[in-house]
């Protein structure tokens, strides 16, 4: 009898090993799914030996600091997607989350065999201004994230004034073909494997790709988008991630996702997605409790006893 396909997990996760334990065990409980992490490099030794031991859990060995808004967003990215790739499993789709995400309602499994050639990203329209994340060539530290008034935080607020009228002190060279369009949105995604086989054969085959993507500003948030929606596959992009995020209004939390507690539970589910970002369990430990008894994976599709399933 033929078993149900298997989706993989590929895993950013750099703090809370004992959380990131509970959302594992929700994707891997019904046996429908393999998870491949990546830890970053600066918390490898303390966090590798504290992950769930299980024959569908694979961490990467190889590991990168990855540092928001840089390039080594996108590296790890690729890392866990050529993992996949490399398995020789049978995937239908491939599931990029964080560490700090949970899965928040049943069923997504059977969702995901109902939509078998969706592809879940959201995006948004790139305007001049926004450009300027990808025009201009962005020293290191200008790429770096600060949550107050910090100097290099307001030299990149004169650099994009600068470009919004004309100048450009740092232009980006880098090749990039005039029939190409630019796409953005949240970097997490939900692709068919032959989606993620795809990126990585592009690629491999066209190295001035990532190459154009190496100094420019939070390239996680148009790489794979800009891939996509230039590929035959864009015909079947959904505009939805399926994610939940709440963000902050103050000027320290602009633009970064806020934690969830148990106040937050009554929006999440009103929401409808499946996932949800960002818990902490130094924040609110009960939330995260919560979600791990009341969702898991597979939700209603029941795997029959004698199937086999395949493993990473």
């Amino acid at each position: 009898m033929k078993s149900t396909p298997r989706t993989a997990y590929i895993l950013q996760i750099h703090k809370n090993p004992d959380q990131v334990n509970m959302f594992i065990n929700q994707l891997i409980s019904e046996g429908l799914a393999d998870v491949f992490i990546h830890i970053d490099k600066r918390k490898y030794e303390q966090l590798s030996g504290k992950l769930v031991k299980n024959k569908h859990v694979k961490v990467l060995e190889k590991s990168i600091i990855c540092e928001w808004g840089d390039i080594s967003q996108v590296d790890t990215t690729i890392m866990l997607l050529r993992k996949v790739v490399a398995s020789n499993n049978h995937y239908d789709f491939v599931c990029l989350r964080s560490g700090q995400d949970l899965l928040v309602k049943d069923g997504f499994k059977e969702f995901l065999l109902e939509n078998k050639n969706k592809v879940f990203m959201d995006f948004k329209s790139v305007t001049k201004k926004n450009m300027c994340a990808m025009e201009i060539k962005w020293p290191k530290k200008a790429r770096s994230r600060y949550t107050s008034a910090h100097p290099i935080r307001i030299f990149r607020r004169v650099l994009q004034d600068l470009y919004s009228i004309g100048i450009n002190l740092f232009p980006n060279k880098n090749f990039w073909p005039k029939e190409y369009s630019f796409y953005k949105g949240s970097q997490w995604f939900t692709i068919p494997f032959e989606v993620a086989k795809y990126i990585i054969d592009f690629l491999d085959d066209n190295e001035w790709y990532y190459n154009f993507f190496k100094n420019t500003f939070t390239p996680d948030e148009w790489f794979f988008h800009t891939l996509i929606m230039n590929s035959h596959f864009k015909s079947n992009v959904a505009n939805n991630n399926l994610l939940f995020l709440k963000w902050g209004e103050k000027f320290s939390e602009r633009n970064s996702p806020q934690c969830l507690t148990m106040a937050d539970i009554h929006v999440i589910e009103k929401s409808d997605n499946f996932f949800a970002r960002k818990f902490d369990e130094n924040i609110d430990k009960p939330v995260i409790e919560y979600y791990k008894n009341h969702a898991r994976f597979g939700g209603n599709i029941k795997p029959k006893k004698k199937e086999v399933m395949s493993h990473a």
